[in-house]
């Protein structure tokens, strides 16, 4: 790459952000910066796909070119990337003027710092550059929402990584399945908690992350080894990857599929699995949940050529998480269930579609009435199950969210159900029915 070019980029862009305390953005001095750092970003652009520029122990690079000579240019931004607490920027094909105005804007009059000021660039509909937080160093770097946040954001940058046509990093993916994986064994109820979240206009993103939570919490159930749950949780992940090469249109579509439509989509877990093949670090077996998702246990799924190479039973503990995950979600065409209701419906179809030993095994470790239910107790109060034990299941945390005269509580009543107390649960409340998510309930950020 052109080191010319690299220093004209980072030359014009510190010159861009310094003329903002002069100009405004839409000023036609910055406008004509932004039309040259666009060109010159087209430029770096034109064999790549991606470039990125960022802090390597303080000193600012640009793809393969490290600033170890004094440039003042590069100083500015490395010291503008501190400031906001940023380890750098992606910069794709195709990005437009008004999205380097949008980065120039944040850059020169808020935005925030770390993970804030991402969030606002992505915000502003910004696709084509994205901002990179520098992680914190102490110990909310292993508390569950952080974990998941940072899973989503892994998931992002794959399918970001496979649509520009790129191989994806398997790096960061293997990092964070070992940090969910750790939590499933140490905090498996904030983790079932965690899945519980459903962001429908980003389905696929979140639907990735919690089938990777819910296989560690199968796995878990059936007391597979940490490396197998690892290799658990990263099947889990990358299992939909395929989906990136069928027509959005057929993806996003709000009613059941035609049959043609059904058809593209059995193609997802090749697709997938050839995406996989090309990625590094990841084990067959991983390949092989990709591949087997859809199989179902009496191997009357898809893709049928495929059951006779399919031997893992790591395949068959993702696809009870694959399930219980899509029953529990919204649906244009489908309420979602509650998690009774999701326990009835994997034991109804187990021996049949799922693996019976390995949903008894996942029932048996969720309860009667599973973190995340929404309960009646017997006294009339409505609350939400918070926490179930691991070695006794009938022992149970709930937050009470509404009082026994049906009213709504400005401040939820922490209890716990043991033995011999005078409060039981009597059934589940679907959520939908009392207009409430129960997400909102939950401390999710500990």
């Amino acid at each position: 790459m052109n080191v010319d070019q690299i220093k004209q980029v980072v030359q014009v862009l510190a010159a861009a952000i310094k003329g903002l305390r002069l100009y405004s953005v839409d000023h036609p001095a910055t406008t004509k910066q932004v039309e040259t750092l666009q060109n010159g970003l087209f430029g770096l652009l034109q064999h790549k796909k991606l470039i990125k520029m960022g802090l390597l122990e303080g000193t600012l690079f640009v793809e393969d070119h490290l600033f170890m000579q004094e440039f003042p240019a590069a100083t500015e931004i490395g010291k503008l990337l501190e400031s906001r607490e940023l380890i750098g920027f992606e910069f794709m094909a195709g990005l437009s003027a008004n999205e380097i105005q949008s980065l120039l804007h944040l850059l020169h009059s808020g935005g925030g710092k770390g993970q804030d000021f991402v969030d606002a660039l992505a915000s502003q509909g910004v696709q084509r550059i994205r901002a990179v937080a520098a992680e914190d160093d102490d110990d909310d770097d292993q508390k569950p929402r952080k974990v998941y946040r940072k899973a989503l954001k892994v998931v992002d940058q794959i399918f970001q990584d496979v649509r520009m046509g790129e191989i994806p990093s398997s790096h960061e993916a293997i990092n964070v399945v070992k940090s969910m994986a750790q939590l499933t064994m140490t905090e498996p109820h904030a983790m079932m908690a965690l899945s519980t979240l459903k962001d429908y206009d980003n389905y696929t993103f979140t639907h990735s992350v919690n089938v990777s939570v819910l296989a560690l919490a199968v796995g878990r159930a059936c007391n597979l080894t940490d490396d197998q749950l690892k290799t658990l949780g990263l099947g889990g992940l990358l299992h939909d990857l395929g989906k990136l090469r069928i027509d959005v249109d057929i993806i996003t579509k709000p009613g059941r599929l035609t049959d043609a439509e059904f058809d593209a989509i059995k193609e997802h877990p090749g697709f997938g699995a050839d995406i996989i093949k090309e990625m590094d670090d990841v084990t067959p077996e991983v390949m092989q949940i990709v591949l087997g998702h859809h199989l179902r246990y009496d191997r009357s799924g898809y893709p049928s050529d495929a059951a006779g190479n399919i031997a893992s039973p790591l395949v068959e503990m993702a696809a009870i998480a694959d399930a219980y995950d899509a029953m529990t979600t919204l649906r244009s065409y489908q309420r979602p269930f509650t998690p009774r209701r999701a326990i009835a419906r994997l034991k109804e179809i187990s021996g049949s579609s799922l693996h019976p030993d390995f949903v008894m095994h996942f029932v048996e470790s969720l309860g009667a009435y599973p973190v995340g239910s929404l309960v009646r107790l017997d006294n009339n109060e409505i609350g939400l199950v918070t926490k179930v034990d691991t070695q006794d299941t009938s022992l149970v945390d709930i937050k009470i969210i509404f009082n026994a005269a049906g009213a709504l509580l400005e401040e939820p009543l922490r209890i716990q159900l043991r033995p011999n107390q005078p409060r039981r649960i009597v059934a589940e409340v679907d959520p939908q029915t009392k207009g409430i998510d129960v997400t909102d309930f939950f401390d999710l950020d500990s």
